[in-house]
């Protein structure tokens, strides 16, 4: 089966060839046989370079096939994730999607096991390529391994023939996995040559039907049927007029638009960039991606070729593939800075640049979010009208319930909530996977100074969060806190912010002056200021209602030390609803904040009525979807404001 898709938009490249997924250990220095635990990630050469490149802002796409397994939809969810068109990703009724389990062992060592009998996409169907497909892309990239067996080498000829008939710019890379050839034993993946002539014949009665080669030394010998790497490439020249680019290593890559030269360094020697490997899997896909992205707009081999081998050099030195590919922010700002960058996984700014640019989804236009991550309030309510508390997780179940239905009444696409683990695992439960912002709390309520609710380790609680909860903390901070207090807690929220950017989570911080305390219109920018300055950068604010002077020096605080935040959202504190809304008007007209998260405003009533037992559940849900929908009405009617007045003065 194959994805309908009636997007006729142009196409910078197609890739063809291996999609799968990645297991990579997670103990670095261990055998594969004593790793015990892996991480997921989208992995096959061809996957990983249909999502690099779109990264980096080609547009792009995935011809190739997946099971239909949960597995598949990993695949096919991911690439889109990242903008890929899967429109061609075949769907197989019957075989599993590839699969490969890879270990750390050490800086040379990185042992591979394929699961790759009959997987899908060794299986493509040649006859459910499109060639109008084809032909709505500017270039065609394949990998070698779909040469080498009958039924992918008929879907590549198939879509040879399309790309040559529609002018397409058709790619080789040579990517030579002896033992997907065959030639090792199952499970020998680490091997990177071995001479055969066999495959050589067989490639080489491709070459003439590219017009760029990419390969390291070793994939040219094997093209060329030579260790000598001057004689295979000229052996490969005598074949095609192809463009040919051999990959160095850390030394670079060199360049041959014509004949090849008596000595290698004599082509377009383009210098790499040294850094610290830790994991040489996938450096060759970032390379293909960069050099595709300055190719196919344009530049130069020299810029294409130095965008390859920075982008090759980001990716040896983090885990995983395709995770670690870079955004084009992230690539230029290494650009600017390699020379001083040794460690790019311990670079601050890289690393903030990368978690950053590749959050998914890349923006929340607004956030109008139903707050019910209350605890200690909850059975305090419960206790005063004599309820059992072991009924709030159901109760927190119902108020996902309400959520649900206040957005629907209000055409709100996305509903938003903030919901604890200690009373509703199971509402987190309930809503997870349907594209929700959801927030989750990891405070202990009222603690000052700040402690976590299920104490200081937090990596083990986290480790075991779904990727689209977001971390929530509320901290009473005041920056004039006496000066024990303060870096008591901002020491804890360090820890907080280190967790969370180790466990690829985003972070919420909530910061409430505390009580009795001094506040004015620059109380707030000078917290935010503080924690920018502790290299506290987290994705969301979660802030009390301000004067608009107060919105002003909040919004400049943002905009200097971290353009890329997500925005703040506005709590309620059980203010009143006629006081939420009067506090709406001045946070509405700063586009800094994307909504809010209010909570006993909304519920507190219903909440109480239910638990005493004067209300049902079908009554609780219609008065707090009511109240919820009120609220985000109105959001939106001063947000509406905002931007027809904005327009009638442009």
């Amino acid at each position: 089966m194959q994805e309908t898709n009636n997007n006729n938009d142009a196409l910078d490249l197609i890739c063809l060839g291996r999609v799968a997924v990645d297991l990579y250990a997670e103990q670095i220095g261990s055998r594969l046989e004593d790793v015990s635990s892996f991480a997921r990630y989208l992995g096959g050469s061809s996957g990983n370079m249909a999502y690099g490149t779109a990264r980096l802002g080609l547009n792009s796409a995935m011809l190739s096939r997946v099971g239909n397994e949960q597995m598949g939809g990993f695949v096919r969810e991911e690439l889109q994730r990242v903008g890929v068109d899967t429109s061609a990703l075949q769907t197989d009724p019957h075989r599993h999607t590839g699969l490969v389990l890879l270990a750390l062992k050490d800086r040379d060592s990185f042992p591979l096991l394929f699961y790759r009998h009959d997987c899908a996409d060794m299986a493509i169907d040649a006859d459910a390529i499109d060639p109008g497909f084809i032909g709505r892309a500017r270039a065609l990239a394949i990998t070698g391994t779909h040469l080498s067996t009958e039924t992918t080498a008929r879907a590549c000829r198939k879509a040879l023939d399309a790309a040559a008939e529609h002018g397409l710019k058709r790619v080789l890379d040579i990517d030579y996995r002896p033992v997907l050839w065959g030639l090792t034993s199952p499970g020998d993946g680490e091997t990177r040559f071995i001479a055969d002539d066999r495959v050589t014949a067989d490639l080489q009665a491709w070459l003439g039907d590219f017009d760029l080669i990419v390969g390291t030394e070793e994939e040219f010998h094997i093209a060329g049927g030579s260790t000598d790497t001057l004689m295979a490439l000229s052996a490969v020249r005598r074949i095609t007029d192809a463009t040919l680019v051999c990959k160095l290593g850390a030394q670079g890559c060199v360049i041959f638009e014509g004949e090849i030269p008596a000595h290698i360094e004599d082509g377009i020697l383009v210098e790499g960039v040294k850094v610290e490997v830790l994991n040489v899997l996938g450096a060759g896909d970032a390379f293909m991606s960069g050099l595709l992205r300055g190719w196919l707009r344009g530049e130069d081999w020299q810029t294409s070729a130095t965008y390859a081998n920075a982008c090759g050099a980001l990716v040896v030195s983090r885990h995983g593939c395709a995770p670690a590919m870079p955004t084009e922010a992230e690539l230029f700002d290494y650009l600017a800075r390699r020379t001083e960058v040794s460690r790019p996984d311990q670079d601050a700014q890289l690393n903030h640049l990368h978690r950053v640019t590749t959050r998914h989804p890349a923006d929340w236009p607004e956030v109008c979010g139903l707050a019910f991550d209350h605890r200690r309030q909850l059975t305090d309510m419960a206790r005063e009208v004599h309820a059992d508390p072991a009924r709030i997780p159901a109760l927190k179940q119902l108020l996902v319930r309400a959520a649900e239905e206040g957005a629907r009444r209000t055409g709100l696409t996305t509903p938003a909530i903030l919901v604890d683990d200690v009373f509703g695992q199971e509402a987190l439960n309930d809503a997870t996977g349907k594209g929700w912002w959801i927030g989750r709390p990891v405070e202990l309520p009222s603690s000052r100074p700040l402690r976590f609710q299920h104490g200081d380790d937090l990596g083990s609680r986290l480790r075991h969060w779904p990727r689209e909860h977001i971390i929530k903390c509320l901290v009473f901070y005041h920056p004039d806190d006496p000066v024990t207090m303060r870096l008591d807690q901002e020491a804890h929220l360090r820890q907080l912010y280190q967790a969370a950017c180790e466990h690829e989570l985003e972070l919420l911080i909530e910061v409430i002056p505390p009580s009795h305390s001094n506040v004015d219109d620059h109380t707030l920018a000078r917290s935010l200021h503080r924690l920018y300055n502790l290299g506290i950068r987290p994705d969301w604010w979660k802030l009390p209602p301000l004067s608009d002077n107060a919105w002003h020096e909040v919004s400049q605080t943002i905009e200097a030390q971290d353009p890329h935040c997500r925005g703040v959202v506005l709590l309620g504190l059980d203010a009143p609803m006629e006081d939420m809304k009067r506090g709406f008007a001045d946070a509405a007209r700063h586009r800094w904040c994307k909504g809010f998260t209010v909570g006993r405003t909304l519920f507190t009533a219903p909440c109480r009525e239910w638990l005493a037992g004067d209300i049902d559940d079908a009554g609780l849900i219609d008065r707090v979807a009511g109240n919820y929908a009120e609220l985000i009405n109105t959001w939106q009617q001063l947000r509406h404001l905002k931007t027809t007045t904005e327009e009638a003065l442009s």
